[in-house]
């Protein structure tokens, strides 16, 4: 039997093998993941020109997945240094790339990415429409603008970001609304200044019809974009961010009835107490759609530590049902982030993945900590090492304050209270103040 995407497959009752691959990685049946497909609360991004893809699962009762950023800009386009990312991220095992180059002529180096890579990519085709054209904004018609989206799937994208739901209503919702930020999506700003500059409607919302065809055709998943998210707390949850989330939940239903896969992009920054309800509503007026979040990030006061106040938020954000998360380096709002700034967002990102993984009951979750745990107890150092999230920091600290005795470290030494429970559990002198072992 025929079909045309992974849903349209799952809606015939057929297991692919990407199912397969997910169904194995998850430890989840088979045809249970083919019915969650089927509904469109799990996706797998797998266009048929990528090649060597490794398949991912993103969605309802799958483990939470990671997505890096990183592509080339005007004053870092240095293709060779953007692969050493590349090659790091997918070392690190982050299920997802996503290039985000926004200068020149892109395709050489997404067309690497692609040819390289076993991590699902992504891609914001409005980003690559001014060097593609060699054009100015306001000169970019909509058919071109729909022309690079099909020139992304037909190079093997596996989903692409499209900011569909910033149509001409919520565009007037956003002017009737202060924000502190305004828009702060890199696609968003620029859809919204095509529109006011050339007195349209949205062209990826007015055609979103074309788009599905695209998807159809190539298998391409849709990452509908929050071209409205707050780009600061005071921003968030507010009537443009909730108008734009209301549009991509019509625009999911319109795809699903098309056999094409959704993910929903979601916000940016917001207060720590307003997380689990965005995840709810979003969940909710997306009709249970795999829900993609950045960062949030918890608060604004943090230039070159934001990787940090994103991994508080995605925690929260992965415990309340957030499926997949975009890292968020250090040098976020600073500058492009350099190789170490990519490996620092990256575990930051798999730290708080894996907390949330924990948070909603994911099966097996809990089972790394207990064996770090036990290692602990045993004061076994190397599997400690085995099993930690950064091998090479956690040796390299050791190794930087070794302790008198081996059992122990220099903070607590034979005060240590893992052996002194050793000591007392297996019926043995606890000898703290004598030279011997």
């Amino acid at each position: 039997m025929m079909y045309t995407t992974q849903m349209d497959a799952a809606k015939k009752g057929i297991i692919t093998e990407e199912m397969k691959i997910v169904a194995r990685k998850e430890n989840m049946p088979e045809e249970v993941l083919r019915e969650k497909i089927s509904r469109g609360v799990v996706a797998i991004p797998a266009n048929r020109n990528h090649k060597i893809l490794s398949p991912e699962g993103v969605g309802e009762g799958l483990k939470t997945k990671i997505n890096v950023n990183l592509g080339i800009s005007k004053d870092c386009c240095d293709i060779d240094e953007e692969m050493k990312k590349v090659q790091l991220s997918i070392d690190m095992k982050a299920e997802a790339v996503m290039d985000l180059s926004s200068f020149g002529k892109t395709e050489e180096f997404r067309k690497r990415l692609i040819s390289d890579s076993t991590a699902m990519i992504g891609t914001v085709p409005i980003y690559d429409a001014l060097g593609f054209y060699d054009k100015e904004l306001q000169d970019i018609t909509s058919k071109e603008l729909i022309d690079v989206v099909e020139k992304h799937a037909k190079d093997g994208v596996d989903f692409v970001t499209i900011h569909a739901g910033l149509n001409t209503a919520t565009a007037n919702v956003f002017k009737r609304n202060k924000r502190i930020t305004h828009i702060v999506s890199r696609g968003g700003s620029l859809l919204y200044a095509w529109m006011e500059l050339n007195h349209k409607e949205n062209p990826f919302y007015e055609h979103f019809d074309e788009i599905l065809e695209i998807c159809q055709k190539y298998d391409l998943t849709l990452s509908l974009g929050d071209a409205c998210r707050p780009g600061c707390i005071n921003d968030a949850t507010d009537a443009c961010q909730i108008h734009e989330l209301m549009v991509l939940g019509e625009l999911t239903l319109r795809a699903w009835e098309k056999n094409v896969q959704v993910i929903i992009e979601g916000p940016g920054h917001m207060a720590i107490n307003e997380i689990e309800a965005n995840v709810l509503l979003a969940k909710k007026l997306c009709h249970g759609a795999p829900f993609y979040i950045l960062g949030p990030l918890v608060t604004d006061i943090a230039p070159g530590y934001d990787h940090i106040t994103s991994a508080i938020g995605g925690a929260l954000a992965a415990s309340a049902g957030a499926d997949f998360l975009c890292y968020v380096t250090p040098a976020e709002h600073l500058r492009l982030p350099n190789v170490d700034d990519v490996r620092e967002g990256i575990i930051a990102c798999k730290i708080a993945a894996h907390a949330g993984d924990i948070g909603k009951k994911i099966p097996g979750s809990r089972d790394w900590d207990n064996e770090m745990s036990t290692a602990r107890q045993a004061l076994n150092w190397k599997r400690m090492f085995e099993l930690a999230i950064d091998p090479e920091k956690a040796i390299r600290y050791r190794k930087e304050s070794m302790p008198e005795n081996a059992d122990s470290c220099t903070m607590c030494g034979k005060m240590c209270s893992a052996r002194t429970m050793n000591k007392i559990m297996q019926g043995k002198d606890l000898n703290i103040l004598r030279d011997d072992s």
